[in-house]
């Protein structure tokens, strides 16, 4: 949906909370099922601390090094321990120890190697533990990271780590003519983490599923989203830098 940059940013935010309740009306569900993750990357700091005033609890940020500006900034506004910080891009392996200091869930988890190298860090440096979920390449499309769907064994090993939890499952899907195109894309991977429920990756948990974004976020809540990262239908157009 194009909207005007200078919309008020508590116009959008109630203008998303009743698409999204609206999405829960029509799958049956509850609007308290389904959190909203605003997807920061690009945004002004005004849009997110507006955002913020207007009752949104989480930020998800696609790079480390934005995310800690904007995490510094914001504490500095005196926003305080009241966001939840999700890393729901793609992490490097040096950039790891700053994204321990940063985050609180890793969204992103394409990989073995960087979910090892949380977990040792996390236990070294002892912070404690933290939730991630693990991204899968549910179109098999060879620009994309991430777990195949057929990655079961993998997936599942995830389940030992000592200070990583696995909290569900997260997805991009591929880019398709209609955001309704993209339904069963959100069904597969709901089937494959309701498999690796089954198999006990997620301990006595269903497990979050993170998909849907602002073109296609009500066709996800419809699937079972418990999770919808929103970008420039929650704060507007990105800026060009």
């Amino acid at each position: 949906m194009n909207e005007a940059p200078g919309k008020p940013a508590a116009e959008r935010y109630a203008e998303i909370v009743g698409r999204l309740a609206e999405a829960c009306r029509k799958a049956g569900r509850q609007p308290e099922e389904v959190a909203l993750v605003g997807a920061c990357k690009r945004q002004p700091l005004e849009r997110i601390a507006g955002a913020l005033d207007a009752g949104l609890r989480i930020l998800g940020e696609n790079q480390v090094q934005e995310g800690e500006a904007h995490r510094a900034a914001l504490l500095e506004a005196g926003y305080g321990d009241q966001v939840a910080w999700h890393l729901i891009g793609p992490l490097q392996t040096n950039k790891a120890s700053r994204a321990c200091d940063a985050f609180d869930v890793f969204e992103a988890v394409d990989r073995p190697k960087i979910a090892q190298r949380l977990d040792r860090l996390l236990g070294s440096r002892g912070l404690g533990v933290r939730g991630c979920l693990l991204e899968v390449n549910i179109g098999r499309e060879p620009s994309k990271h991430g777990f195949l769907p057929e990655d079961t064994e993998a997936m599942l090993h995830m389940g030992a780590l000592d200070h990583l939890r696995v909290r569900g499952l997260m997805v991009i899907p591929p880019q398709r003519a209609r955001p309704s195109e993209s339904r069963s894309d959100f069904a597969a991977l709901r089937r494959l983490r309701d498999r690796l429920a089954r198999g006990g990756l997620f301990g006595d948990g269903e497990g979050w599923l993170s998909m849907g974004m602002s073109g296609d976020f009500e066709a996800a809540v419809l699937e079972g989203a418990t999770h919808v990262r929103i970008g420039s239908a929650l704060f507007g157009p990105r800026s060009s830098r």
